[in-house]
């Protein structure tokens, strides 16, 4: 980390931003429940990676996590691998979504470079989710069973993950853009019961037929008993003629009660996968508690993410961002969902979108910014972006250049994030603090509850060096374990073996 009094400064939040910021809020409630007053930023966050136990409970109860049992001790082992977090307590993930439902804003706003808009409300939301659980149970569906998606960003998968989680079957997902062998080679391990497909989808003006992939898929994973369509473009054009098909329309069809299945604290609520380079990809599986807990975390206190705005994160569904953008429901929030290529017809058309819509808060591949900044593009110029308040850049470095770029051709008054973090942990380890300012090329902080640090080839801490990002201690968020890993052997392969006993 670098000193940054002398770096230049692209912006600052104002003193209404800071003590209206979520962050702000938590941090007045931990001196008023617990007598804990901080300096800044570092200081809450040395204790939150010191006092583990304490900071952990504390996002418990600010948040007001509900869940049967005693949720002490927090942390019974602090062990890595093997720590285990609140051991006496059961939640569900989906329950906590729909325990932030706000009826005067939608749930969904579902964008597509095809031109649908619409809205999903909070209700249509727990209807469908309602009745697709229902229909899993019926198809033999239970707690601990796997159930995978080829869908795009559509509506229909928010719905499917949100069914699966509220009965404590495990969710794993790939993007239809992903072919036949890197999809088997990575539900062939997991063995679902049920597959979600599309038989088609848009992308960059075209349409992509993926009708024949799906029937390869059917006979490449012997253990799916059922497949649910969602219709993509070609659906009204050929009819699909899968072994066991039922319909999203029959799948989601009824009244159900949304009953919600509470599952110990580590039960895994979805499988993600490395991305193979060196082997089968791994599947690290991440628990219910810990998503909940660390999401709650990352989008209120470090994103600022308040009730009733909107979250806009471009991603399809094969990365780990869209996890995390649909955990965004937990705060209370809208997420807009788009499906399609951002820059289709033309680079403009996204900011036009996060215009007309009203987007909050922005998130983005570093490469989609560092194009629009080389093809000269100044949104500005184009569009008012009135309620944007908030960019954050993920997947790469954001050029320091890029960073003058988002103030001088976007808007001036505006927090701008690089963020980093990853599959492991569904969440970011250095990222971003509503409290902070912004300098190019810099970002803003350590999130809170997570020890990072860069080491050298000796293993010892260094600054202004480049060195391996370390994480000295666990959080909720870190995998529960890899699928099919007797023995948890990959798993401390993957992350304790460099630096033993760190």
């Amino acid at each position: 980390m670098k000193a940054t009094a002398t770096l230049e400064l692209l912006w600052t939040p104002s003193e209404d931003k800071i003590v209206g910021s979520r962050l702000w809020d938590y941090m007045r409630w931990l001196d008023e429940r617990h007598g804990r007053k901080f300096e800044d930023y570092e200081d809450l966050w040395r204790w939150s990676t010191s006092d583990l136990n304490t900071f952990w409970g504390s996002i418990w109860d600010y948040f007001d996590v509900r869940a049967d049992g005693d949720p002490t001790p927090v942390l019974q082992s602090d062990a890595m691998p093997g720590a285990d977090w609140f051991p006496n307590t059961r939640l569900n993930y989906a329950e906590h979504v729909f325990r932030a439902a706000r009826p005067e804003s939608p749930a969904l706003v579902v964008l597509s470079e095809a031109g649908e808009a619409r809205e999903v409300s909070w209700e249509a939301l727990r209807q469908q989710t309602a009745a697709l659980a229902a229909t899993l149970r019926r198809l033999g569906v239970k707690r601990g069973d796997r159930v995978a998606s080829y869908l795009p960003n559509r509506p229909e998968t928010v719905v499917a993950l949100l069914a699966c989680a509220s009965i404590g079957a495990i969710w794993s997902s790939c993007s239809p853009e992903m072919g036949r062998t890197m999809v088997l080679d990575r539900f062939g391990q997991i063995e679902p019961k049920v597959l979600f497909a599309a038989d088609s989808y848009a992308y960059n003006g075209k349409t992509h037929d993926r009708a024949p992939i799906v029937e390869e898929l059917r006979e490449g994973l012997p253990s799916v008993g059922h497949i649910i369509h969602v219709p993509g473009p070609l659906a009204a054009e050929r009819p699909v003629r899968w072994r066991n098909l039922m319909s999203w329309g029959d799948a989601v069809s009824g009244d159900a009660e949304l009953q919600f299945d509470r599952v110990p604290f580590s039960h895994p609520l979805w499988i993600v996968y490395s991305s193979g380079t060196t082997g089968l990809p791994k599947g690290i599986v991440h628990g219910h508690g810990g998503i909940v807990l660390t999401h709650l975390k990352t989008m209120s206190l470090q994103h600022d993410l308040r009730p009733s705005e909107r979250l806009m994160f471009l991603a399809s569904t094969g990365w780990i961002v869209w996890n995390l953008q649909v955990g965004a429901l937990l705060t209370g929030a809208s997420i807009v969902l788009y499906d399609g290529n951002p820059a289709w017809p033309d680079n403009r058309a996204i900011w036009k979108l996060l215009d007309a819509y009203g987007v909050t808060h922005f998130g983005c591949g570093a490469a989609f910014l560092t194009n629009c900044m080389k093809d000269g593009l100044r949104p500005r110029e184009f569009v008012a972006l009135e309620k944007l308040r908030s960019i954050s850049s993920t997947g790469s470095p954001l050029p320091a250049e890029a960073y003058r770029w988002v103030y001088d051709a976007i808007k001036s008054d505006l927090w701008l994030a690089s963020i980093s973090g990853g599959t492991d942990i569904a969440s970011g380890f250095v990222s971003c603090s509503p409290v902070l300012p912004v300098h190019p090329g810099e970002i803003q902080c350590r999130e809170l509850g997570v020890a990072a640090f860069a080491f050298n080839e000796a293993g010892e801490p260094v600054i202004d060096e480049v060195g391996e990002l370390v994480i000295v201690k666990p959080m909720p968020s870190m995998p529960v374990f890899f699928w099919n890993d007797e023995g948890g052997r990959r798993y401390r392969e993957s992350y304790f073996e460099q630096f033993p006993g760190r």
